[in-house]
């Protein structure tokens, strides 16, 4: 039975309601797991009712931001730069710059992206390594956001927790709207006799921003991470394109399983009265059908690396790699061409140019919040989900032999 009410840990509360999750498989004597779904093994189930998609509101809320497009360009260097930031903006979503990226440690980043676009493979994860060695400037993280916020519009800026307390005045001051901070995996309770842990609760209080902190991908985390106050949590870890976290560390759970659990947390912390958080399905979307399941798994919202990194506005040359790829220690990332496949535009509001769903993801959102009787992405939360793993091949013969539309 859940108990509704509140505890205390440790100067956070959180929701007295824990759901136990259903361990069906056995791996072994002693050792058993549930099973956990990624993009390709689900479906929508149409809705009884369809909807005109000119009809729908998809606007995205985080704290008291609002954002009429629910899609958010990541912060890898690869995608994001403060000109990309404006672009972004201008068509109504967020770009997040990273504050521990190049263009924080570079006061010109032009010949930076040349070295790292034509690096080649072999080399190229020690040449990152050594441009990321260059000192954060304060007085470029001021002025990226100040280039940003000159154009009009929201600005989205990111960093590590180790620095994110020393960084929050900074970014205040210099007009920064929303403050991402983001890690492999983030806890409300970290362990170290070495070094201080970031107190998000403090951090929440010190702040005028909005706080969005990630990455999570379990539910009871989710809960404890809720409750210091947080305006949003990052559903994800190791799904990106460029993200090598999987394969390193060998952790990771299927962002469907993932954002369905954290959107759990959601409501439970809710059903305790606790205040509204934004969940945001980050990572492992390639098309649009991947970004429309996860917000009818649970997420508010979602951000994307790799399909901005395609784009013609995007700093990277067409190459894309994650934030910690330059890791000193232990990598857990690659650089990935990914090419230059249209414009910021034609990959948000369309037309679209091709037909595997790469190009105007607002257009798939709205279309299948449409035919899934949804007027708002919190109804469409609500969709069915079927358990699909033909979905993608189930009649595609020729698609396949052809190498066309859906197997590209």
């Amino acid at each position: 039975m859940l108990i509704s009410g509140w505890r205390t840990f440790g100067g956070f509360r959180a929701p007295n309601r824990r759901r136990k999750p259903c361990l069906d498989i056995e791996l072994g004597r002693g050792k058993r797991a549930r099973r956990a779904y990624g993009f390709d093994e689900v479906a929508l189930v149409p809705g009884k009712v369809t909807i005109n998609p000119d009809e729908i509101d998809t606007q995205l809320r985080i704290g008291e931001l609002e954002l009429a497009v629910p899609i958010i360009a990541a912060a890898m260097d690869g995608a994001v730069d403060a000109h990309f930031a404006v672009e972004m903006g201008k068509l109504g979503g967020l770009a997040v710059l990273n504050l521990d990226g190049i263009n924080c440690r570079y006061d010109d980043v032009a010949h930076v992206y040349e070295q790292i676009a034509e690096a080649p493979r072999e080399r190229v994860n020690v040449l990152l390594q050594e441009l990321y060695r260059q000192p954060v400037k304060d007085e470029l993280i001021a002025r990226r956001i100040q280039e940003i916020k000159r154009e009009g519009v929201v600005c989205g800026v990111s960093s590590t927790p180790a620095d994110a307390e020393r960084k929050l005045p900074i970014v205040t001051e210099a007009g920064a709207d929303i403050y991402f901070v983001q890690g492999t995996v983030l806890t409300a309770r970290h362990i170290s006799r070495s070094y201080r842990q970031l107190d998000f609760a403090q951090l929440v209080r010190n702040s005028r921003l909005p706080i969005v902190v990630g990455n999570c991908v379990e539910y009871y985390t989710a809960l404890e991470l809720m409750g210091t106050g947080v305006a949003a949590i990052l559903v994800g870890v190791g799904p990106g394109a460029a993200c090598t976290t999987r394969a390193v560390l060998g952790i990771g759970v299927p962002q469907v399983t993932a954002t369905a659990d954290v959107a759990a947390a959601r409501h439970d912390h809710r059903r305790a009265g606790g205040q509204p958080v934004t969940v945001i399905t980050d990572g492992g979307m390639r098309v649009g059908g991947d970004v429309t399941k996860a917000l009818a798994s649970g997420a508010d919202g979602v951000m994307i690396g790799s399909m901005f990194a395609s784009v013609e506005e995007a700093p990277g040359h067409g190459n894309h790699w994650g934030m910690a790829t330059p890791d000193a220690n232990l990598p857990r990332g690659t650089r990935i061409k990914v090419g230059t496949k249209s414009t910021l535009r034609e990959l948000l509001l369309g037309p679209a140019r091709v037909d595997d769903g790469s190009q105007n993801l607002m257009g798939a959102i709205k279309s299948a919040m449409g035919l899934c009787g949804a007027r708002t992405i919190e109804e469409f939360q609500q969709t069915e989900l079927v358990i699909a793993p033909s979905i993608l091949t189930e009649g595609k013969l020729f698609q396949q032999a052809q190498q066309v539309g859906m197997a590209r």
